[in-house]
């Protein structure tokens, strides 16, 4: 948690307080392992899950972080996915279209509008971002709107979670080339080896 003040990811922090501050909603914080402002490639996936709570108040407790670190598959995926991919950590940052978590995965029309909205704030702190990954059908709902918020290249991807994974092999295992192209773009691929 101190690390969430270092100099790369203290406007980030700093950002997650505000929205904490206008409801009930969890925000997890940044992960300070990845780029911060200093990201070349958002990856924005579709809303924080219950591993992403540190306080619990929904009834969970994760890690308080959204973080390929988290101790559940879809980060797990997302670390792997990642790595296979040679997308270097400190090129990317991590957020969710809707970020808050409010006991609930289903995502409302009203609640991916104001996700659009707050996505411009965030963006406004990213300004070495470029290109902007959307990860999941849900995500990829919000595509129109992100797109009137600046010059992004925008790639899709499928999500990695299980669901994904059993009910979409071929899906899953395009991930790591789609995300591969995504750092080819944004000029921060490294070949793995």
């Amino acid at each position: 948690m101190a690390a969430l003040q270092l100099a790369h990811i203290a406007p980030l922090t700093d950002y997650v307080h505000s929205l904490r501050l206008r409801d009930t909603n969890e925000y997890p914080y940044f992960d300070p392992a990845d780029g911060g402002v200093n990201a070349s490639i958002l990856f924005l996936f579709e809303k924080p899950g219950p591993m992403t709570v540190d306080k619990g108040s929904l009834g969970r407790v994760g890690s308080g972080l959204i973080s390929r670190d988290n101790d559940d598959p879809t980060a797990e995926a997302t670390f792997c996915f990642m790595r296979e991919a040679g997308v270097p950590r400190t090129s990317t940052v991590t957020w969710n279209t809707v970020p808050g978590w409010n006991g609930t995965r289903r995502i409302t029309s009203s609640e991916l509008k104001a996700g659009v909205r707050d996505l411009s704030e965030l963006l406004a702190l990213l300004r070495k971002v470029r290109t902007i990954v959307l990860v999941g059908r849900k995500a990829e709902r919000a595509e129109a709107s992100i797109r009137e918020l600046g010059p992004y290249a925008l790639f899709r991807s499928p999500h990695p979670s299980p669901l994904v994974r059993a009910s979409y092999p071929d899906r899953w295992s395009s991930i790591p080339d789609l995300w591969r192209e995504a750092a080819r773009h944004a000029g921060v691929w490294r070949q793995e080896g």
